[in-house]
């Protein structure tokens, strides 16, 4: 099914089994291509040669820092996926965490590990921004 007809499906159709299978395809591929991107700096963070030059020390590990914080997102963002294919598995796909509301096949084809509708993210955000302002 491609992203056309995806979204060319009437809403009764929602989160049926062809679009389960869509979004745990989408999610399996980008999960194979994160563990990919993440064995890959993993193989260069293993094969740094140590320099005894100072400068080239410090730039060195302000390189590995900057790369141990990509895995660190990359990681959340692998369990993240983990977390979206396990509800499929339990057919919790597609539906807001906290209202129980359809998240949406647009919402979902962005950003397919959401677990809010678009009002509860926005009340989440709100509700960060004034806790950070308080």
């Amino acid at each position: 099914m491609t992203e056309a007809e995806l979204l060319a499906q009437p809403f009764d159709d929602y989160m049926n089994e062809a679009q389960q299978a869509f979004f745990r395809d989408l999610l399996l591929r980008q999960r194979a291509e994160l563990q990919a991107r993440i064995e890959e700096e993993f193989k260069t963070l293993r094969e740094q040669e140590p320099s005894s030059d100072p400068s080239d020390v410090g730039t060195a590990e302000e390189q590995r820092q900057w790369q141990l914080r990509l895995l660190e997102r990359e990681k959340k963002l692998l369990d993240k996926i983990d977390g979206s294919l396990d509800a499929i598995a339990r057919g919790e796909y597609g539906w807001c965490v906290e209202t129980g509301e359809a998240i949406g096949l647009r919402r979902l084809l962005l950003r397919p590990t959401t677990t809010l509708c678009i009002e509860a993210k926005e009340r989440q955000e709100a509700r960060e921004k004034h806790q950070r302002s308080a």
